[in-house]
């Protein structure tokens, strides 16, 4: 199960952290916010954070459901600045997301999320941390992207245990 935590801003002022359930009920004040997601895998944090940072384009191998395939636009895969272009399929329709990568640091197994071992037991934990600013009031709140993270989350989790 997934544990997921939201901050919403509103153009003027940040809004104090509460519980996720009241902040979703909020969602229709922010154009501007964050979303946060655990997911518990039975991977290592090494192996789910080099899917990403060193074999993106492989991402598309392990989840075909939801990643149609990655392209690095411009750098290298793992520098600072570079961007990605992801294909996704999100509430079943096709869509394309530019990523800058903004920080790596190996040691964390941090690219723009963190997996970390879990204490006390085998697997890891992928967290998510997503930062959004809608354009306008017609563009949906990512909320949707929760359930979509966890399942592949759990395809790439799935397939890194499958190749060992």
């Amino acid at each position: 199960m997934a544990e997921v935590e939201t901050k919403q801003e509103t153009n003027a002022a940040t809004e104090p952290e509460t519980q996720a359930a009241t902040e979703l009920e909020t969602k229709a004040d922010s154009m501007v916010g964050e979303i946060w997601i655990g997911v518990d895998i039975k991977a290592s944090a090494e192996k789910f954070h080099h899917m990403f940072a060193k074999r993106p384009h492989h991402v598309s191998n392990a989840t075909p459901r939801h990643i149609g395939g990655v392209e690095l636009h411009e750098g290298e895969w793992d520098k600072v600045g570079s961007i990605v272009l992801w294909n996704y399929i999100h509430e079943g329709k096709p869509k394309v997301a530019k990523d800058r990568i903004e920080a790596v640091d190996p040691e964390k197994n941090l690219r723009k999320f963190r997996v970390t071992p879990k204490q006390g037991g085998s697997g890891s934990v992928a967290r998510w941390h997503l930062e959004y600013e809608r354009i306008d009031e017609k563009v949906a709140h990512p909320e949707t992207l929760i359930p979509f993270l966890e399942s592949m989350s759990k395809e790439i989790d799935e397939h890194l245990l499958s190749t060992e």
